[in-house]
């Protein structure tokens, strides 16, 4: 089961099954809806208008129709390529800032996180519209924090350790 990402909020989107192979055609398959996970939480800023309808997780969770899934596919298309990047960066922030706050810091973790955001963030620019002075002034606070986290004694995994 993987997710799909809207204005809307995020979408459990089941992969392909039997019956959908069958509804393709003979052995033939059915290209996937793409998929983007959202991070969990609300951060603020974030590019989401609204949240994501209640559907509950788990085995017993009812899969979306054919429709639903085509629905979400074409909100999801419709919405800004700018926001739904953004979205993601917001996820490698919390991400990032997850493995600093854990007791001893995961700080090769961490450094992962900051490291995939600085290349989005930076390589972007301007491009990410609205979103870019939020989210690189998120990246200068992480890596600052970063820095003083690995330069304190006793700060867990150091930088480039296994």
């Amino acid at each position: 089961m993987s997710s799909l990402w809207t204005p809307q909020g995020e979408h459990r989107v089941p992969r392909e099954t039997e019956h959908a192979k069958g509804s393709a055609g003979e052995g033939g398959a059915r290209p996937e809806a793409p998929a983007a996970a959202g991070p969990a939480g609300a951060t603020p800023g974030r590019a989401q208008s609204a949240p994501a309808p209640a559907r509950p997780a788990g085995p017993e969770a009812a899969e979306p129709s054919e429709e639903e899934i085509r629905r979400l596919t074409e909100e999801l298309a419709a919405a800004p390529v700018e926001d739904v990047i953004a979205n993601h960066c917001y996820g490698l922030f919390e991400l990032a800032a997850l493995h600093l706050s854990v007791r001893p810091a995961q700080l090769d973790k961490a450094r992962l996180a900051i490291d995939g955001l600085g290349l989005l963030v930076e390589g972007l620019g301007e491009r990410l519209g609205p979103h870019a002075k939020d989210l690189s002034e998120g990246l200068n606070q992480l890596r600052l924090f970063y820095v003083n986290l690995s330069d304190a004694p006793g700060a867990g995994n150091r930088a480039g350790e296994a």
